[in-house]
């Protein structure tokens, strides 16, 4: 098993396609994960915690074997609105209740819950499941942690 201890962060490096390492969001926010390449090589994942691996980060074994990190699909519900303060007073709501968002212009896409769903429903935004990559936001604090 090759052993990754280390995130260089997102790199330029040139990485084999078959040392790609397709991952879901749960699977990113853990420092001790045991997976396959796409090229069929077992790994494991021996990093920092607390770190949430983006797609395209390079992460490296002491030998200085490379691996690239890729989101895999996922079942999500995706919200769409053409109303600013719609959109303003949902991304209120759920971030109120710390939900792993990812957001963009008038489109919000969170992991299926039927209690969100609903409640952003009732505030003005259409939903519909999709199955994409979840990249939700860091947030302001970026693991340096918080204090309420």
């Amino acid at each position: 098993m090759l052993e990754l201890v280390k995130n260089l962060g997102r790199s330029s490096c040139s990485v084999p396609s078959e040392n790609t390492l397709c991952l879901d969001y749960d699977q990113r926010t853990k420092g001790r994960l045991r997976a396959r390449t796409q090229g069929g090589q077992e790994v494991g994942l021996f990093l920092e915690r607390g770190r949430l691996l983006r797609c395209g980060d390079v992460l490296s074994s002491a030998s200085g074997t490379l691996v690239k990190i890729e989101s895999a699909k996922e079942q999500l519900i995706e919200a769409i609105t053409d109303d600013w303060l719609v959109f303003s007073r949902c991304c209120y709501h759920l971030g109120n209740r710390h939900v792993p968002l990812s957001i963009s212009e008038l489109v919000l896409q969170f992991r299926p819950d039927h209690i969100l769903q609903e409640m952003i429903e009732s505030l003005g935004m259409s939903t519909t499941v999709v199955y994409t990559a979840f990249n939700p936001e860091q947030g302001a604090y970026k693991g340096a942690g918080h204090h309420h």
